[in-house]
Formats: C-alpha cells, sequence, structure tokens
C-alpha cells in the first residue's frame, strides 16, 4: 500500500497543489459555519482539517481563497465610500428603485455620518458624554445623533441578496483598491472581489498636509492633527483638556471654525489656543479684505491669539514640544493642520479614469459619469456646472446635492448639474454665513450691510425656521416666496467697523458668479436664482433688496 501511495504522488505532480487550494477553500467554509475549534493534520504538504483529529505540526501557513464571509460576492448599485455623498446616493436610488439592493463600501469603521459637527456643534455641547454618543444640540435646540440613521436601518452585507424588498448595506473597514471596468467588479484590500451593475465614486480625500511637518519626522508628526474623522476630533477634543497649548495651521472653514471652538474652552482648562495662516485674515481667500479683517478680529475676541502673515518654514521637536519657526520660534505642544483637502484618486489608474489636471478630482460629465456605469460625487469629483463653467466643491451640501442626483443618474434619470448647492460656516452661535457659486477673495466683490439685531444669528435663524444642520434639504424654498424691500436703499457700509449683517456679490464680467449671506439666513433661493439668472446688474444696491436685510 505504501508503495502504491509513493507512485501515485509521484505520477501526479499536481495533486499537492490540487489537495492545498481544495482543502484551503474547505477550511475557510467550515470557519465560517463552525462554533467549535478545528484541529489540523498535515499529508504530504497539504493542509486539510478535522474536527475530530489529533493536532499535528503545522504546514506552510496557506493563503486563503474563499472572500470573507460578510463580503457579498455581487451589489447591483455599488457605492465606494461612507460619506454624506454615498449616503445620499443611496436614499436617492431607493427613492427611485423601491426593490435596488445598495452596498456602500467604506475605509471608515463607522456607518455614514455627516462631518460638520466635529467642527461646529460638537464642541459646544453642555453634555459630558456628547464626545462618546456623538450626539448634540443644534443651534435650533433639537438634539440629534452625528449619524444619517441608526444600525437598524441597514441591512446585513450577507443578507443584501435575500431581503425581499431590497436595503442599503454598509461594509466598514475595507477599501477598494482595484477596478476592473470592463470586467464591471472591484478588488478589496483583503483579496475580495465583489461584480456591481452601477457604480458611484464618493471616495472624498485626505487632509492635506504642510511638507515641512511631513519631513519633521515620528515624534513631530505624533503631535500633529489632521482633522478629518471622528476619531480626530476623539483625540483632538481629549488633547485640549490635557494640553496646555494647540497651535492651529490654517485660516479657512475648519481652521478658523476649530479656532473658535477651542478658543471658548481656552480659559475653562487653562489652554492657550493659536492660529497661524500666509494671508492677511481669517478666510481670505473666500472674504474681501475688509470682511477678513473683521472675522480676525472677532475670532481674536474668542480667545485665540491670531497671527496673520505666517508661513512655517520649519517644525522640530525638542524637550517635549513642538517648535514652529517662523521670523522667530514658537513653542507649541499640538498641531492642528488645516490647510486643505487632497482629493482621494487612487482608483484612477486601475479604472482608466481622467483626472483633471485644474482642479484635480475625476473629471465628469454633467450628469456626473465619467464612464459606462460609473458615476463620482462629492469632493471627488470635478464636474461641468452649466452656470458656472468647470468646478470641484468640497461642502457638505455639495455631497448632499451631487449624490442625490448621482443616484438619480444610476437609475436612468439622466440629469445634468445645475442646482447650486450652498456651504456654510459658523464662527459659534453668534457669527456665521452661507455661501453659494464661485467665492473667491480675488474677484471683483460688492458688499451691502445692515446693522444686526438679535436674530440675525445661526442660533435665532435655526430656531425660528426649526432647522438644524443647515444643507440643501433644510435650505430647499421657492424663490418667489420673499418679496423685495420697498424702503429706500441706505448706503453701503463698508467701511463701518461692525459689519451686523449683508450680502456681499462677487461678480465676473459683470455677472454675479458667487453670494455671501453674512448673518442672513433662510434667503439662500433668493441667491440661487440670482446666479441662475446669469444677468447683469445696474444697481446690486436694488438686488439687495430682495433679502430684506433692512428688516429689523
Amino acid at each position: 500500500m505504501l508503495i502504491l501511495v509513493i507512485f501515485i504522488l509521484r505520477s501526479h505532480t499536481n495533486l499537492t497543489v490540487f489537495l492545498k487550494r481544495s482543502c484551503s477553500h474547505m477550511i475557510s467554509l467550515w470557519q465560517f459555519t463552525s462554533n467549535f475549534p478545528l484541529k489540523s493534520v498535515c499529508v504530504k504538504g497539504a493542509h486539510v482539517n478535522s474536527a475530530d483529529s489529533k493536532a499535528a505540526p503545522a504546514a506552510e501557513p496557506v493563503e486563503p481563497t474563499a472572500a470573507p464571509s460578510d463580503v457579498p460576492e455581487h451589489a447591483p448599485y455599488l457605492l465606494i465610500g461612507g460619506g454624506t455623498a454615498s449616503f445620499a446616493a443611496a436614499r436617492s436610488i431607493r427613492a427611485r428603485d423601491p426593490g435596488a439592493r445598495v452596498l456602500i463600501v467604506t475605509e471608515e469603521s463607522d456607518l455614514p455620518y455627516m462631518r460638520p459637527p466635529l467642527s461646529k456643534e460638537l464642541w459646544f455641547s453642555d453634555d459630558p458624554k456628547a464626545i462618546e454618543t456623538l450626539r448634540f444640540k443644534q443651534w435650533n435646540g433639537k438634539e440629534r445623533s452625528i449619524y444619517f440613521q441608526p444600525p437598524s436601518f441597514y441591512v446585513s452585507p450577507t443578507d443584501l441578496d435575500k431581503v425581499e424588498n431590497g436595503g442599503v448595506a454598509v461594509l466598514t473597514g475595507r477599501k477598494v483598491v482595484h477596478m476592473d471596468v470592463r470586467g464591471n467588479k472591484v478588488k478589496l484590500s483583503d483579496g475580495a472581489e465583489i461584480s456591481y451593475e452601477k457604480c458611484l465614486i464618493a471616495t472624498g480625500g485626505v487632509p492635506r498636509n504642510l511638507q515641512v511637518i511631513d519631513r519633521a519626522g515620528e515624534e513631530v508628526m505624533k503631535r500633529t492633527t489632521l482633522f478629518r474623522k471622528i476619531e480626530d476630533f476623539r483625540s483632538l477634543e481629549k488633547m485640549s483638556r490635557e494640553v496646555k497649548s494647540i497651535t492651529i495651521i490654517g485660516g479657512g472653514f475648519l481652521g478658523s471654525e476649530l479656532a473658535c471652538a477651542l478658543g471658548r474652552r481656552s480659559t475653562d482648562v487653562g489652554l492657550e489656543v493659536i492660529q497661524m495662516f500666509p494671508e492677511k485674515g481669517n478666510m481670505g481667500k473666500v472674504l474681501p479684505e475688509y470682511l477678513s479683517n473683521w472675522t480676525t478680529e472677532k475670532v481674536r475676541k474668542e480667545g485665540v491669539s491670531v497671527i496673520t502673515d505666517a508661513v512655517v518654514k520649519n517644525v522640530t521637536y525638542k524637550n517635549d514640544k513642538l517648535e514652529i519657526k517662523l521670523k522667530d520660534g514658537r513653542l507649541t505642544d499640538h498641531i492642528v493642520a488645516a490647510v486643505g483637502l487632497e482629493p482621494s484618486m487612487e482608483l484612477a489608474k486601475s479604472a482608466g479614469l481622467e483626472v483633471d489636471s485644474d482642479f484635480g478630482g475625476y473629471r465628469v460629465n454633467a450628469e456626473l459619469q465619467a464612464r459606462s456605469n460609473i458615476w463620482v460625487a462629492g469632493d471627488a469629483a470635478c464636474f461641468y456646472d452649466i452656470n458656472l463653467g468647470r468646478r470641484r466643491v468640497e461642502h457638505h451640501d455639495h455631497a448632499v446635492v451631487s449624490g442625490r442626483l448621482a443616484g438619480e443618474n444610476m437609475t436612468g434619470a439622466s440629469k445634468p448639474y445645475w442646482h447650486q448647492s450652498m456651504f456654510w460656516s459658523d464662527l459659534g452661535p453668534d457669527v456665521g454665513y452661507e455661501a453659494i457659486g464661485i467665492v473667491d477673495s480675488s474677484l471683483p466683490t460688492v458688499g451691502v450691510f445692515a446693522k444686526a439685531t438679535a436674530k440675525d444669528t445661526p442660533k435665532a435663524a435655526t430656531e425660528q425656521s426649526g432647522t438644524g444642520i443647515r444643507s440643501e434639504s433644510e435650505t430647499e424654498a421657492v424663490a418667489g416666496a420673499l418679496k423685495a424691500e420697498t424702503t429706500a436703499t441706505p448706503p453701503p457700509i463698508q467701511q463701518e467697523e461692525d459689519y451686523g449683517k449683508g450680502v456681499i456679490f462677487y461678480l465676473r464680467d459683470q455677472v454675479v458668479v458667487g453670494i455671501v449671506l453674512w448673518n442672513v439666513f433662510n434667503r439662500m433661493p433668493i441667491a440661487r436664482k440670482i446666479i441662475k439668472d446669469g444677468e447683469q446688474h445696474a444697481d446690486l444696491n436694488e438686488v439687495a433688496k430682495l433679502f430684506n436685510i433692512h428688516e429689523d
């Protein structure tokens, strides 16, 4: 018998390979369905398992060929990325196709959630448990979770193809690393493959870092936060209670919001908050200079030491401190780098997708389509705006609008991107603005301002309207619902120190292409219509009357 076995093994050189592959597949299936441990036995290099066999010396590890048990082999609608754009698309798909089976694949460990509260409302919560529960009070006083839906809303990925009426499943902690566009399938970081019929790329972006920090070494990076995710919020919140100083590098939306949030709690916890950036004032790339300077003074009143015209030349670590070299050396315990976002485009090469050289992101048409059966939405999409030309936008409301449109088009709508999304920024509950279109401080601007009243704050506005998080779903209204003022137009007050509330128009070739509503709320449909019309206006003071800014 022994001679016969040896003869067979020698005569069939592929038997060992065959046994390895076959038994490896059997091992994987057995391990996923069995509730008791298995013991190993080795036969001539082939790894087989038996529940009642005695243990034997382990063989060389064999790569499993079976996909992980929670990864479905096929998803009719595959959404890559677990952010706002993906969730909006999933909701849109299900609205138009009630039986749709939608699979969201996200690298994060969390279910889809909204990012704005991470730098806004969560910092002003009185609930000490908010850092764990991620529940917060909106400016209107109503409480909600940062998550779009509770876990019970979603179906298990393993049950997605079994549920009678379809559903939305989320595969967390997985990253799509390769796209086979011709084969309509993707490959995950763990080797699993998923085929699809329609696919959305909504991978968002990753925070940029300063090169001087990247090159500074591990000790500096350990003391630097690139703020983007829930874990970053929790880490920075904890850090703010443990260290003596935090320096925020960046004067844009995120940097200014975090500076105000940390500044407000600085006195209570004995924290020094420093904000530095190369511009002349906060949000200097967005706001006209006079309003940027006013905003900087507002941030300083929140307890923040603001350093303008600051270019970071070097960052070093010594004696448990980070030294930031400007013209002089400044010491700090921790750095928050808020210097912009880099769109995630790792799938461009394998998918053969075009990347826009000017704006970054995947280049798509007005329907947000990159190729047959592939759409892109959110931060990663460089789209054609039929009113304003090619653009790429990095705001929450754009993620809502573009995700919703992509979802509609994935179900056959073929609609172009025409609806202007808005964005907003709040410097605490008392000062905030909403904006739409191309808002760039390098463009000519015309501002019309009025004295603010107690109701002209983000908090008061949301209390009055009953809305919470300001996004497209909350701001939708009929543009004609408001009547223009009939009172005489007072002269602009751009040279006054207190810009209580007002409207700033951004012009290109004498046409309004962007509008900022400064402490003016619930008027976004009016601004949207002005940009959509694309007309030249002889007197923008008359246009400002539409926003009723002179009402008491």
